[in-house]
């Protein structure tokens, strides 16, 4: 223990000597330190005592120095602090004008020749450059913005001007396409003499732009300073008038302009601004010189902002020179805008004022920019020149503003004068280090300097005109600050909900109800399309309900009640306010949209938190949806403006109200504004959805202001942010709106004029061009992008004649994306017929200048293409292999390469000259494409636009597309046919009237083919002159292009048709001249016996003085004896009893047939319109193993009646109606009227019908045959509907062929022939009198039939329902149904609509006579009766003056002249005596008796003979119906509806303007005896199946897979409410359940929305749809 004691103490020892050594041995270390330290503090001591020793000595040499200059230049400059410097700095402006005057009269001319004021001599020069630049008559008539921007030669060069008079225009087209050098315009190539002339200096290029500017209007002048703000270029801020020396400022010019910038806060982080410059609050740095200066003052501010561009134009520029006259004065201004970068100039935007020419001189605009300038630089020779500036230097010198004084004529250093002056000389020195040294300051001064500048402030300065307080300027100003008071103080996120309510979730509402109704699901489609519609219109009227805000109805007001300029003013100033309203509040939540966006990129790449990722992309939507709300532009005006005019015209047309509010006007507004420049929204990008009637409106609107013009659509499609709108806007001058992101939404169109002198080289009017919004939009993500942005390229490009495809870069997959929508839209475009055309630009390309990488590209893109033309044509199922399939296409010059927007980095970047060339270049592609095209009319583009929108509705494209433009031009080509088919016809009517006439005379005896060619061949050469003029000068030649060959080969076709028909009757005639020879000859024979002894028995009296009576009664006595020994002879004609005949017949020939039928009543069935066949066939039997199972089987459907289906009902209703036509034609070809009637042609009517249904029932696909009740019941229906054609015929025939009929009408011509015998008459007197009463009955029947034959030609044009093409004759006959309300009118329209529609024409014929009989027919009778008496007379001259003596001879020659015109042969005169004629007295006979033939005709003329007195195939209604019936009559396989293509055999498929609904065809559910309501153009629009002829089940949407029949017909969806059938249907329920034995019950339950209808709104309906 003692031991570890020890131990213990001598460790505790040791361990304090070592805490002592060290405690020391850190005293003295420390020590050390403390020494060194103070060494060091002396030693800095003695540093700063030193520093501070030659700082006071650097401080005395500048002293010294400046003490020098002083003494040197005697020019003293004291550094004394003014305690007035406002009463100093008046009486400095005072000394200012003094040395004005001093030195415009003492001071030699400057540099820039602008010292002198303006006198005679400056006057004369610049009325000497107005005049050389042919703006003299601009100064009165000032230049606008439309003018500039119509589409002239110049827009598609880009040649030098050649000519003074070419610079302004070169000019602004430069300025337009944001071609920088369009400063540097001058005449480059002139010719050697153009330089000796010293008096004729080159027109300076500034001067080129202010003479423009100051013969601009103010809309013009905001186009010029924006481009040129685009351009990077400074902007005039001040402007003297040239004559008056009034200083403007364009306050109203710079409200467009906005500019950008970046700069870094006080936590140093970087922030976006985005102001319009004439509010921004920056530093101004100024500039202006005294006196005449050595260096350009312009260049350095240029060194200042960008090294690399030239923002203010100097003296070394291209085309500077000291001539220029308009700038003198000018104060120009540009801003420095940093990028947020370290190589930023300025950290913050500044702007820099320069001040032209010298500030001695332009006291005013000096005074301005000194006053409000955060730092002055002034530019001086040099000091101590006795040039009376030495005031203004000082009162500079002595004003608190920092100043920079710049010496051009002294090399010395920068010198600090304090108190922010500073002075350098940069005489001799580098122009870069001057610039640098000079910003270095300005950064110093402006960090000290916190005075700042706004442009609009410079308006509160007096003694200068502000633009914006011209009248119209400003009565739009405060009209529309007055309206922004109502939004003022408003929060920005329901500012638009509340007074724009139309837009918002009401019209989304709309829109999504509206693309549901084109997908219909369900068993009851019309009942749900009824409640859709309701619901639709229940939104428009809660729309209403709304009604306007007060924003809305003040902006309406003020819009109708200002004038032209005014409004135009107005609407600037509405965006530039809405603009400024909303842009702070919008530029926050684009900057926390874009964090948001990169948080959620960066979560994306972190695949475990999904659920946070659906977090923040909620928040991202959420932000999405508060940009939307936030969002107020000039745009959603005129969005509510479209939904007020859809909402109340909605209301209107549903209740008739008399609303208070003029919505009808706001399409006009709208007309006018895109007349004025305004673009306008086509679709909503918000709604994704196209205003249709809103669109419509404008569109018409815009035909009544210009006419229906003709345009050329100019489309652009392209991803989002590659510079679609950039690209329209550099090309044509217009304003789409421009930034980064997603700057267009949905599509906008607006005009652009072609001008005058183009419209020769274009065959338009305007180019429409249409923005869109860019595709895969990362925003839209998860919102059916795909399908969206397919819809929007398939719009697009159905749209337009030419497409811009804009690409951004080459990148692969960006171009896979792209290419892949537009071959599919092109594709689609191609099916349904269009044919557009399309350019790739390729956007950003480095280096555009190589070929051989172009070629490459090239290359690369049309395998591209063609790969992509592949994959689409699966989709769509197409056998196209590349594309060139699809659209005609050169790679070689149909890819554009572009070059970089911007030559440099923005903001500072002015844009790269080559993407201007390449503006250039592709403008003058689309130019040559243009020249090709028609364009579109502005009524057609509006059906196109409907047309694509419905069918993009229906999502099946080409299904469902329906080209109205060309359904419309085909219309129009068979209104035209038609007129020319009766233009043949009726020359062939007359032809074969002329021949007709021959044969009957026995002129002619045969017929030949060629004969009728050539006879035709005049007015045929003229229908073919119409034809190729239509087809080659109508304005829609180039789509009726497709159908020329169609239509000239069908006009053939006509041709010897009608020539074969003819040809046909008159061989008819010919035989029936034959047959009926022997008869005429008899009763010739008869008539002459008649007359010979008439004259004898005349002869005997003839001496007895003259006793009416007893004359009467032995004439009465003689005629009874001589026709009785002629009827004794001839066979009498007896009366015929049809239906007599037919059961005779049927009797003989057929006897198991059940005859008791015939028996059971008079009336007979009308077969072709019963309900249902199926009690008339029985299945046919089977045989083989299967027949006993198919026979039990037929009878158990015998037994509950369900034999026949809906297509086999179809099929013999068809047939019936095909034997009933063929039947009518064969009594036709009896001539009855002619060769009267033998029961053999019942005989003939019986077999054809017995061989027709013989036929039918052996057919393979006919699964029945038909009972032998079928056979009796058709043939009783036919000869019952004939029986009267028979007996009509029959009776003309016995009227002209029954002798005791016969001989009492001649009774009365032989008494007074013989009566003139009697009292002595000559043998002249009386063969003339029998002459003119042989005429007589020729004459009538000649009047009746040109008469006709007139009628109809008059009734094609006057006759409303007759006059156009078949779609217009079957208006008319829906309108005449619905206004006789008769149901079995409507059935026989519905199932025989050919006969219905020959009833119709023969109703209209009748109507026409009665009406019209006494103003029409009756003045066409009498003209033709009075043209034969004319004809009559001159034979009957002529043939006296042949032959004055050989009464033969006269006959002969007098039947010759008439033998094309009358029936008159001199046969009709055998048998006569002409003993004792004078020939020379026989032409005054006929001149006296005519007159009296003449006047009995007449006396027959009214309504009730004019039909009876033709034959049937003369008289006008068959006329026009066998013209009007020559077309399709092929039927809905659905709904029966009849095609109503004017041609039969027409190209292209079966079509109808409305469909019908199923049930009034008798159509059924199946298994029920619920009649449909189904609608087949509402059917093909949903996904419901149907039961084809095979009993295979098939979707409406793909009927054209059900069979042939199908596939010919074109059904597109139609949701439209169609009132006309629907109002039927109600109307007739009870009848048509009658009728068909179903009912409109369970899924055919009639809708309540369908009895809504009135009769005048059915009949209304009808002009809309056809």
């Amino acid at each position: 223990m003692e031991e570890e004691r020890q131990n213990h103490e001598g460790e505790r020892r040791r361990r304090e000597e070592e805490f002592i050594e060290n405690k020391e041995r850190y005293r003295k270390t420390i020590k050390e330190k403390e020494e060194q330290m103070q060494k060091r503090q002396e030693e800095m001591q003695q540093m700063l005592d030193e520093m501070r020793k030659r700082e006071e000595e650097q401080c005395k040499i500048y002293e010294d120095k400046i003490k020098l200059i002083e003494q040197q230049k005697q020019d003293e400059l004291k550094r004394v602090k003014s305690a007035n410097y406002e009463e100093e700095r008046r009486k400095d402006m005072e000394n200012m004008e003094i040395c004005c005057s001093q030195t415009a009269s003492s001071l030699p001319k400057d540099e820039t020749g602008q010292n002198q004021k303006l006198g005679p001599k400056t006057n004369e020069q610049l009325k000497e450059l107005y005049d050389r630049l042919d703006l003299t008559k601009r100064l009165q008539d000032i230049m606008r913005t439309a003018d500039i921007l119509q589409i002239t030669k110049s827009s598609f060069q880009s040649l030098e001007p050649q000519e003074e008079n070419e610079l302004v225009n070169s000019f602004l087209q430069k300025l337009i396409n944001m071609d920088y050098r369009a400063r540097y315009t001058v005449i480059k190539h002139r010719q050697k003499e153009d330089y000796i002339d010293s008096a004729n200096p080159d027109i300076h290029p500034m001067d080129v732009q202010m003479a423009v500017f100051h013969c601009a209007d103010g809309f013009l002048k905001q186009l010029m300073v924006n481009k040129l703000s685009q351009c990077q270029y400074s902007l005039p801020l001040l402007v003297p008038d040239p004559f008056t020396q009034q200083i403007e400022f364009p306050l109203w010019t710079f409200s467009q302009i906005i500019k950008s910038w970046k700069k870094k806060d006080s936590n140093n982080e970087i922030i976006s601004q985005t102001q319009p410059v004439y509010k921004a609050e920056t530093p101004m740095v100024a500039f202006f010189r005294f006196g005449s200066v050595s260096s350009s003052k312009s260049q350095l501010i240029n060194g200042l902002i960008n090294e690399k561009h030239h923002t203010f134009f100097h003296r070394n520029c291209s085309g500077g020179s000291r001539t220029r006259l308009l700038m003198d004065g000018v104060v120009e201004i540009a801003w420095y805008c940093p990028s947020g970068k370290k190589t930023d100039a300025f950290e913050d935007c500044v702007a820099f004022c320069n001040l032209h020419g010298d500030a001695g001189t332009n006291e005013k605009q000096y005074e301005i920019l000194t006053s409000m300038a955060s730092v002055n630089v002034l530019f001086l020779p040099d000091f101590g020149q006795k040039n009376q500036y030495k005031g203004l230097v000082r009162s500079l010198f002595k004003s608190p503003r920092p100043l920079i004084c710049l010496l051009t004529d002294n090399h010395c250093d920068e010198t600090e004068l304090g108190n922010g002056k500073f002075i350098t000389g940069v005489l001799n020195k580098n122009q870069f280090d001057v610039s640098n040294q000079i910003r270095e300051i300005i950064k110093v001064s402006l960090t000290k300097e916190k005075m700042t500048f706004k442009v609009e402030d410079v308006a509160k300065h007096t003694g200068i005109r502000v633009d914006e307080e011209d009248p119209e300027c400003r009565r739009g100003k405060e009209a529309a600050v007055q309206i922004m008071g109502l939004l003022r103080g408003k929060d920005l996120s329901t500012v638009k909900e509340t007074n724009l309510p139309c837009q918002g979730e009401l019209w989304h509402d709309w829109c999504k109800i509206n693309k549901e109704l084109h997908h219909l699901e369900g068993e009851n489609l019309e009942e749900d399309k009824s409640t859709q519609l309701k619901n639709m219109t229940d939104i428009r009227e809660e729309q209403v309900a709304q009604g306007l805000s007060e924003f809305m109805k003040t902006f309406i007001e003020t819009m109708k009640s200002q004038r032209d300029n005014e409004k135009h003013y107005f609407l600037r100033w509405m965006m530039n306010q809405l603009n400024e309203f909303t842009s702070n509040e919008l530029c926050g939540l684009h900057k926390e949209y874009g964090v948001k966006w990169d948080e959620v990129s960066a979560l994306k790449k972190m695949p475990d938190n999904l659920d946070q990722l659906q977090h923040e992309q909620t928040n991202l939507e959420n932000i999405s949806e508060q940009i939307s709300r936030t969002s107020f532009g000039f745009e959603h005006i005129l969005r509510e403006f479209g939904q007020i005019y859809e909402s109340w015209s909605s209301v209107t047309k549903n209740k008739k109200d008399n609303l208070q509010f003029d919505f009808c006007s706001l399409p006009s507004l709208a007309a006018e504004m895109m007349i004025s420049g305004f673009p306008m929204e086509l679709m909503d990008g918000d709604a994704a959805h196209i205003p249709l009637t809103w669109v419509t409106a404008v569109l018409d609107e815009l035909v009544k202001k210009l006419g229906d013009q003709k345009v050329f659509v100019l489309s652009v499609l392209g991803t989002q942010s590659s510079g679609k709108s950039t690209m329209l806007n550099a090309m044509f001058g217009l304003q789409f709106a421009v930034s980064a992101g997603r700057c267009t939404k949905g599509a906008f169109m607006q005009l652009v004029k072609i001008s005058e002198e183009m419209k020769t080289e274009l065959k338009f009017d305007y180019i429409l061009v249409v923005d869109t919004e860019g595709l895969r939009a990362p925003e839209l993500a998860g919102r059916s992008t795909t399908h969206r942005d397919n819809e929007m390229a398939t719009f697009v490009v159905g749209l337009g004649n030419m497409t811009l495809i804009n690409i951004l870069g080459e990148n692969p997959s960006e171009m896979q994306d792209i290419l892949q929508i537009v071959v599919q839209a092109f594709m689609r475009m191609k099916k349904v017929r269009l044919k557009p055309s399309c350019i790739f630009v390729h956007q950003n390309v480095s280096d555009i200048t190589a070929g051989e990488k172009n070629m490459e590209g090239r290359r690369r893109l049309q395998e591209k293409l063609d790969d992509m033309t592949k994959l689409a044509a699966k989709e769509e199922v197409s056998d196209a292999e590349g594309f060139s399939d699809v659209i005609a296409f050169d790679v070689q010059n149909d890819v554009k390469y572009f070059a970089q927007l911007w030559e440099g980095s923005p903001p500072m970047a002015p844009p790269n000259p080559n993407y201007c060339e390449n503006i250039q270049e592709l403008k003058q592609t689309i130019r040559t494409h243009a020249s090709k095209s028609d364009g579109i009319m502005l009524t057609h583009l509006r059906d196109r636009i409907q047309d694509l929108w419905e069918a993009l509705l229906n999502e099946q494209f080409v299904f469902c597309f329906k080209n109205s433009l060309e359904i419309a031009t085909y219309k129009k080509i068979e209104t035209e046919y038609s007129k020319w088919a009766w233009s043949l016809r009726r020359a062939m009517l007359d032809i074969k009237n002329k021949l007709h006439n021959k044969i009957e005379n026995g002129a002619i005896h045969d017929v030949e083919e060629a004969d009728l060619h050539t006879e035709l061949n005049a007015k045929s050469e003229e229908v073919k002159k119409t034809m190729s003029d239509f087809f080659e000068k109508d304005r829609d030649a180039a789509l009726l292009k497709q159908w020329r060959g169609f239509f000239e080969i069908k006009i053939k076709q006509l041709q010897e048709n009608i020539v074969r028909e003819t040809m046909r009757k008159l061989n008819g005639v010919l035989q029936q001249r034959h047959l009926k020879k022997n008869m005429e000859a008899e009763r010739t024979k008869h008539e002459n016996t008649l007359f010979e002894k008439s004259k004898e028995l005349a002869l005997k009296f003839k001496e007895q003085p003259y006793d009416e009576n007893f004359m009467k009664t032995q004439f009465d006595s003689f005629w009874k004896q001589q026709t009785a020994e002629i009827i004794r002879d001839t066979p009498l004609v007896k009366d015929i009893d049809i239906l007599g005949d037919v059961k005779n017949i049927l009797i003989q020939n057929y006897e198991s047939l059940p005859l008791d039928r015939m028996k059971e009543s008079s009336e007979h069935k009308d077969m072709i319109c019963l309900p249902s066949y199926s009690g008339y066939v029985q299945l046919k039997r089977s045989s083989g193993y299967t027949a006993p199972l198919k026979n039990v089987f037929k009878r158990g459907k015998e037994r509950i009646g369900l034999v026949l289906s809906e297509e086999d009902e179809v099929q013999i209703r068809s047939l019936i109606t095909d034997i009933t036509e063929h039947t009518d034609e064969m009594i036709q070809s009896y001539n009855i009227a002619t060769m009267g009637y033998s029961n053999s042609c019942i005989q003939q009517l019986v077999d054809y019908i017995k061989t027709r249904i013989t036929q039918h029932e052996e057919e393979p696909k006919v699964k029945y045959v038909f009972k032998s009740e079928f056979f009796v019941d058709l043939v009783l229906f036919i000869c019952h509907r004939t029986n009267k054609t028979f007996t009509d015929q029959y009776k003309m025939f016995r009227e002209a062929n029954d002798p005791v009929l016969y001989f009492e009408r001649k009774s009365e011509e032989y008494y007074r022939i013989f009566q003139k015998y009697c009292q002595g008459a000559t043998s002249t007197l009386v063969l003339g009198e029998f002459v003119c009463n042989k005429l007589k009955e020729s004459i009538q029947q000649t009047v009746y039939k040109q008469t006709a034959r007139d009628l109809a030609d008059e009734m094609r044009t006057n006759c409303k329902s007759l006059n156009g093409n078949r779609s217009n004759l079957e208006k008319h006959i829906l309108r005449t149904l619905a206004e006789k309300h008769n149901f079995e009118a409507y059935m026989t329209y519905i199932n025989n609509p050919r006969e219905h529609f020959k009833n119709f024409i023969r109703d209209e014929v009748s109507q026409y006579i009665t009406v019209r009989f006494e103003d029409s027919v009756r003045p066409k009778m009498e003209n033709s009766i009075k043209l034969l008496q004319k004809k009559i007379t001159n034979a009957a001259h002529e043939s006296t003056n042949l032959s004055n003596t050989d009464t033969d001879l006269w006959l002969i020659h007098f039947a010759l002249s008439l033998f094309d015109v009358l029936v008159f042969s001199v046969r009709d005169l055998i048998g006569v005596s002409h003993d004792d004629v004078d020939v020379s007295f026989l032409e005054d006979v006929i001149r006296e008796e005519l007159p009296s033939i003449i006047s009995d005709i007449h006396s027959t003329f009214s309504t009730e003979t004019f039909p009876v007195k033709l034959d049937h195939t003369d008289r006008p209604d068959e006329l026009l119906i066998d013209h009007l019936c020559d077309c399709c009559w092929v039927q809905c396989p659905f709904c029966a509806a009849i095609c109503t293509n004017t041609t039969e055999g027409h190209p292209g498929d079966h079509s109808v303007p409305f469909h019908r609904n199923d049930g009034l065809n008798g159509w059924i559910y199946r298994g029920t005896t619920n009649l449909s309501i189904d609608i087949c153009t509402s059917a093909v629009a949903s996904d419901r199946s149907f039961f084809n002829s095979s009993d295979d089940t098939v979707l409406f949407k793909e009927y054209r897979k059900a069979g042939p029949k199908y596939a010919s017909w074109s059904i597109t969806p139609d949701l439209s409410e169609l009132p006309y059938w629907k109002w039927f249907v109600c109307e007739f329920q009870e009848d048509l359940e009658k009728y068909y034995e179903n009912y409109y019950q369970g899924r055919g339950k009639i809708p309540d929305e369908w009895r809504r209808y009135s009769q005048e709104e059915a009949i209304e309906s009808l002009d809309k749809y056809i």
